[in-house]
């Protein structure tokens, strides 16, 4: 009886013959695939690609045979229909890209999982040197579900993986920093207007509000910040109510220009001048509602170019992107609504 296989025995290192066998092509195909030959389709690249992967075949000769030294390309893939935040943090990598004479390319998910992994898997058949992953929401989302040989960057929507490398808006700083203008214009009543309870930008907003007034020895009018949604009407609403109840402000930070310009309507319609009479700042700086109307108002600008950037420049720098989540606080855009 012969000697049967042992489980301590070594594995067999897998060959380009096993990766080709996998993808069903022949091994001239497979070596070609692997080299990003022209002549070789880009479905049969991706099902090579995919073969080598799952294989685990030679991971650092195989980086080097997919790279060959910089492509000077980076793949960014957005989940983003609006592009209301995706589009300026494109802008910024695509700039730090132009800086660095390298080229995006460009793919959406509609934030659909399954079409991400497919784009990613596109991306990489085309021997991109890494990939931007950027959100539509700043809520962590789950990591990509691929192994791949170049860095992967999220951007916006960090990865529920502390081991993956995340660029955030720094929301809570943002905010303090927005609070601590207004307590330098002298304001002292602060009332903060937040989104929903459940948001995590909500409640990072509303802590660095409370944190900025802690700090000055004040305490937000109502005790605490005010949360409720991300819409006009809540603004318009909050200030109504506060009147009503006879509570006495002097600013309000507002968690989105939504509410701020909810809540800079209700003030006019109560007679309330902005910023004689009550100071107001917005967040997200959407200039539909800011800045390009009758009454523009100050607001938090995100960033969200130097995010592009900050991201970019962590891909296309030698050597394996620091993991974590890194925050980046965003900047006033002052238009008369604090003093």
């Amino acid at each position: 009886m012969g000697a049967q296989p042992s489980d301590t025995a070594p594995h067999k290192n897998p060959t380009l013959a096993d990766v080709a066998a996998a993808a069903g092509v022949s091994i001239a195909t497979a070596s070609k695939a692997l080299s990003n030959r022209y002549d070789v389709a880009e479905t049969t690249k991706v099902r090579v690609l995919e073969a080598a992967e799952e294989l685990s075949f030679s991971p650092n000769l195989l980086a080097r045979g997919l790279l060959g030294g910089r492509t000077q390309s980076v793949g960014i893939i957005t989940s983003d229909l609006e592009g209301r935040f995706s589009l300026p943090i494109m802008m910024g990598a695509e700039g730090a890209m132009a800086a660095d004479r390298s080229t995006v390319l460009l793919s959406n998910s509609r934030g659909n999982p399954e079409l991400e992994l497919q784009h990613a898997k596109a991306l990489l058949s085309r021997r991109v040197d890494g990939l931007l992953l950027v959100g539509d929401t700043p809520e962590p989302r789950p990591p990509l579900r691929l192994q791949t040989v170049v860095p992967v960057v999220y951007v916006y929507a960090p990865s529920q993986d502390p081991a993956d490398t995340s660029f955030v808006c720094d929301n809570a700083a943002s905010a303090k920093l927005a609070t601590e203008r207004l307590i330098g214009a002298g304001r002292r009543a602060i009332v903060h207007l937040g989104g929903p309870a459940q948001s995590l930008a909500a409640i990072d907003r509303a802590e660095g509000t409370r944190l900025a007034a802690a700090a000055a020895g004040l305490e937000l009018i109502g005790g605490a910040p005010a949360m409720g949604d991300w819409h006009e009407t809540w603004g318009w609403s909050s200030v109504h109510r506060l009147l009503d109840e006879a509570n006495e402000f002097d600013a309000l930070v507002c968690g989105n220009d939504q509410i701020a310009r909810g809540a800079m309507d209700a003030l006019e319609a109560r007679g309330l001048r902005v910023p004689g009479d009550v100071a107001l700042i917005g967040f997200d700086n959407w200039s539909v509602l800011c800045a390009d109307v009758r009454r523009p108002f100050s607001s938090v600008d995100l960033n969200l170019d130097g995010l592009g950037r900050a991201a970019i420049q962590t891909l296309i720098t030698p050597g394996a992107p620091v993991a974590g989540i890194h925050k980046l606080s965003g900047l006033i855009v002052d238009r008369g609504s604090i003093e």
